[in-house]
């Protein structure tokens, strides 16, 4: 379970996280959503511990980022925006050094790329390096590196950027299998027809507040819209787009 409350982040001049607080349960999959600037990738890092609050608390699993950030991220499967291969390394080679900075080693860590290979269909490309690999390959070298140590609690950024329909079919049913497995899915998506195929639960963020959350078909009844697109516009009270 991952937790955040009454979190506030500030740079300079600019109030990013005002107060946020929502949390993401075990056996769901949560949608953070929101508009260009409102606070999404700031929260996300927070999570992810590689940034503090400026106040509030974060936690994963009830342990506080802030005094067990360690304890905290072995909970954490994380894949961000920036997905950061490297490129004169295999993809094999990629998730192995992922799970040797997890603790894992010998057998135990080749059974679990042996996993992620046959998961995520990567055979064809698993001994190649990763110069040269179209965008879906590079996503399935960074969820194998994210998930190979078996977190319970998964954080990903825009999972499906740049993938065609195959791919984006197969990761909405990698995410499923995860919820139905017990795990804690947190993503943030662009796209509107990923929360409708996917998401238990819906946190939309605006000017660094949250500013709705609940089930998709609870969000359209609070706002009386027909469609979850609508719905997220009333909630934000804009027309801006998703960002």
């Amino acid at each position: 379970m991952i937790v955040l409350s009454e979190v506030k982040k500030r740079f300079g001049p600019v109030e990013a996280l005002r107060g946020v607080s929502f949390s993401v349960a075990d056996g769901q999959i949560t949608g953070l959503l929101g508009p260009n600037g409102a606070g999404k990738t700031t929260a996300l890092r927070i999570v992810y511990g590689v940034m503090a609050p400026d106040a509030g608390r974060a936690s994963v699993d009830g342990l506080d980022l802030a005094t067990d950030r360690l304890g905290a991220q072995a909970r954490l499967g994380v894949l961000a925006h920036a997905q950061g291969l490297y490129p004169r390394l295999t993809a094999r080679e990629q998730v192995r050094y992922a799970g040797q900075l997890r603790g894992l080693r010998g057998p135990e860590l080749e059974r679990r790329i042996a996993g992620m290979v046959a998961l995520l269909d990567m055979g064809e490309f698993a001994d190649r390096r990763a110069d040269g690999f179209s965008q879906g390959q590079k996503l399935k070298v960074a969820l194998a590196r994210a998930l190979v140590h078996d977190p319970r609690n998964v954080v990903l950024d825009e999972p499906t950027s740049g993938l065609d329909v195959a791919g984006t079919r197969a990761v909405r049913a990698l995410l499923k299998r995860l919820r139905d497995e017990g795990r804690c899915v947190l993503f943030s998506t662009h796209v509107m027809q990923e929360v409708s195929a996917v998401c238990d639960r819906v946190v939309v963020l605006a000017r660094g507040q949250v500013v709705a959350e609940g089930t998709p078909e609870a969000l359209k009844a609070a706002t009386g819209q027909a469609t979850l697109e609508d719905a997220f516009v009333a909630a934000i009270g804009s027309e801006e787009g998703l960002g």
